[in-house]
């Protein structure tokens, strides 16, 4: 019995040992990979503990992040908490607010140790990123294409509109503004309310903060011309336009007073906080309104999976609307004409290892890196055929589509530089919802009926497709960036807080010629013409480089 319980000891003895070189090795892995840190000034989702694939990129990278995201707080604030202390973490999103409280390390002075940063775009594009000093200090993430764009996904702006209301119509031909309202309000006569007694609200829009964007820009939209933010350019004559005080600006003001006065258009849409938008636009009753598709799909994803809310017709697809019938519109521009020059993924003064911040970045470059940031394992998330093309099997992409799965197991890293459009090998796009034949089969039931009943495979096609417009655009990147210290950045700051605080009372007012006539004296007296001017100037330089 003794030798016995010595025996047992001895086991015991063992086990803890190797339990402790164990723990030792888990310790020593953990130390050898290094660890950033990331703040974005946008609404996102920490990942969870544990997460699969960032602990898979760490170990062929050595290194990871912890990304941190908007949580109540505004974009003005957090960055100016961040000024305020002159403490940043690794990484951050920059602009022009950073770059002039010398917040951010000149990416140039360090590149050529980085081929796959430096070759991530063309001399000529990086140039459109150098201040006033001569150098770089961000990067931009989003609509660096290599080889071709495969867009499928409208990620713009748009009127979006439930599938429902369309299949209930018959997938009518939706032009117009006026056709859009009209559907709209016969729709409502007849379906009130959704299957669970829910009452519909026909149309919103957001006005928050920052993000009124999707009120007051639409009159270029339906003048037939792309998002260049700030104004209107005619592609003839490179002339620089106001989109704000055009006549189709004051019909489609005028349209939207009309709606609410009705009661189609929600009457909290001036009110209502982002979350509280995305709240409403979660319980499915939201029939259509105008957005950009990156600033609500991903936040109500995850509840109408839960309310299988597919199921009843409550998916969004863009339609084509310009102001009058017959006219081309130009909503969806390839992405690659899109890269935003004004902000982009900064490494800040704060940073203890600069180099080893590069190193991470260029890795996540590498094709096998993007492969497992956005497809995941071969074998596991993803499938190749006999010609190398990836696809997923039903169980591949129940996975993707598992919210609580994701959580756990995918990592983007979305806010960091990536490649879009192919893949080296060229058959394969970045990422299997830019890859056709995933992204049609990928889509719930509903938006697959819509999109063939409109003999389309793809949002894209929905809307209609175009390469961009000339050398300038786009010329919010330009506009975004103006200081307030300058005499044009000072005007642009006054019109859009003039609009901010009119296009409301504009909507809402009872005599809107009335109202109209005010909004247009209170936005001459900011003298937009100085930036109009300042605006003419660098469309010329662009087109002229």
């Amino acid at each position: 019995m003794k030798k016995r319980g010595i025996e047992v000891s001895l086991i015991l003895v063992l086990l803890a040992a190797l339990w402790g070189m164990a723990v030792t090795q888990e310790h020593t892995n953990r130390t050898q990979i290094k660890h950033f840190t990331a703040f974005f000034p946008t609404e996102g989702s920490p990942l969870e503990y544990g997460n699969v694939m960032k602990a898979k990129i760490a170990e062929v990278t050595g290194a990871d992040c912890e990304e941190v995201w908007l949580s109540g707080q505004s974009k003005e604030n957090a960055l100016n908490s961040y000024i305020a202390s002159g403490r940043y973490p690794d990484f951050i999103q920059g602009e022009k607010d950073l770059y002039e409280v010398d917040a951010l390390i000149p990416i140039d002075e360090y590149w050529d140790e980085y081929p796959n940063i430096r070759q991530y775009m063309t001399n000529e594009q990086w140039d459109t990123l150098r201040q006033e000093d001569g150098h770089i200090y961000w990067i931009p993430q989003f609509g660096v294409i290599n080889g071709k764009s495969t867009d499928v996904i409208h990620d713009g702006e748009a009127f979006w509109i439930q599938t429902r209301v369309l299949k209930w119509a018959g997938y009518p031909e939706i032009h117009t503004v006026d056709q859009y309202f009209d559907l709209l309000e016969a729709y409502m006569d007849a379906n009130p309310t959704m299957e669970n007694g829910t009452e519909n609200i026909p149309f919103t829009v957001l006005c928050d903060d920052w993000r009124y964007f999707c009120l007051e820009n639409v009159p270029q939209f339906l003048d037939g011309y792309p998002n260049d933010g700030c104004c209107m350019v005619d592609p003839q004559t490179f002339q620089v336009m106001d989109y704000n005080t055009t006549e189709t600006a004051r019909m489609y003001f005028e349209k939207l007073n009309q709606e609410y006065r009705k009661g189609i258009l929600d009457a909290e849409a001036f009110t209502n906080t982002y979350e509280e938008y995305l709240n409403k636009l979660s319980t499915g009753a939201v029939l259509g309104m105008v957005d950009q598709w990156w600033q609500f799909y991903y936040a109500i994803y995850p509840a109408y999976e839960r309310q299988n809310l597919s199921g009843q017709g409550c998916d969004y697809v863009p339609l084509p609307i310009t102001m009058q019938e017959g006219m081309e519109n130009q909503w969806h521009v390839e992405r690659s004409a899109s890269i935003d020059t004004a902000s982009g993924l900064a490494i800040t003064v704060s940073c203890a290892d600069i180099d080893g911040a590069l190193q991470f970045v260029n890795d996540l470059l590498k094709p096998e890196v993007e492969i497992l940031r956005f497809w995941g394992q071969e074998g596991i998330d993803y499938s190749v055929d006999e010609e190398g093309v990836f696809y997923q099997t039903r169980e591949q992409s129940e996975r993707f589509s598992d919210n609580m799965f994701v959580a756990d197991y995918f990592c983007y890293y979305s806010y960091f530089p990536r490649w879009e459009g192919l893949l080296p090998d060229g058959k394969n796009a970045f990422s299997p919802e830019y890859q056709p034949a995933e992204f049609l089969k990928s889509q719930p039931q509903d938006v697959q009926e819509c999109l063939q009943a409109y003999g389309c495979a793809s949002y894209v096609d929905m809307i209609g497709n175009h390469e961009a417009p000339g050398a300038w655009y786009p010329l919010y990147s330009y506009a975004s960036s103006l200081s307030d210290a300058t005499e044009a950045g000072r005007v642009y700051e006054q019109i859009n807080e003039t609009k901010h605080d009119w296009l409301p009372r504009v909507i809402m007012a009872e005599d809107f010629d009335a109202a109209w006539q005010e909004y247009m004296a209170a936005y001459d007296a900011c003298e937009p013409q100085i930036l109009r001017d300042d605006l003419q100037q660098e469309v010329m330089r662009r087109i002229c480089e």
